[in-house]
């Protein structure tokens, strides 16, 4: 025979539920968000093509030489990370976020996803890429977009695509 909680109790027990059922309610929302961003990968980047200055636009091909260009494109758009951080810099931030991601999975395979399961993960709620052939690290696009225009280098993300594709022929 069960011992009845007291009232307190299923109060308590009621709620922990209904705060582990939003919590999951709310990862549910995320990922079909993830989903919805996933489905509009090429229209997305339709968008961000679009964006890009003529000479710029013609040499975004996804081959490894193109993140140069793309990073070039970059540093002449933005001279500090808050500057691609304002509202409206946001449709550009995510079309170079995929164009950078796709640029990766395309050249080295892997896949997208998005991870919630860790808050103290630098790369929380954020689309990052896994399964590359030789990547030993984690990998967020939006992130190594931000680190050019911190960097300043011009060929920031190209390293990090070649130190990859270097790992993975090893």
């Amino acid at each position: 025979m069960e011992t009845p909680l007291p009232a307190i109790g299923k109060r308590v027990l009621s709620s922990a539920l209904t705060d582990i059922y939003a919590k999951e309610l709310h990862v549910c929302e995320q990922e079909d968000q993830f989903e919805l961003w996933l489905m509009d990968m090429d229209d997305a980047l339709e968008r961000f093509h679009a964006t890009v200055p003529g000479e710029s636009a013609e040499k975004l091909d996804f081959s490894a030489d193109s993140l140069k260009n793309v990073e070039a494109f970059i540093l002449r758009s933005y001279e500090r990370v808050e500057d691609l951080r304002k509202p409206s810099e946001v449709l550009v931030w995510d079309g170079l976020t995929r164009y950078v991601g796709e640029t990766f999975r395309k050249n080295l395979g892997g896949i997208w996803f998005i991870d919630y399961s860790d808050k103290k993960n630098a790369f929380y709620g954020l689309p990052q890429l896994k399964n590359m052939r030789g990547q030993s690290a984690q990998i967020c696009p939006m992130t190594l977009v931000s680190a050019s225009v911190d960097r300043r280098r011009g060929d920031f993300i190209y390293t990090v695509f070649e130190n990859i594709r270097k790992r993975g022929e090893a």
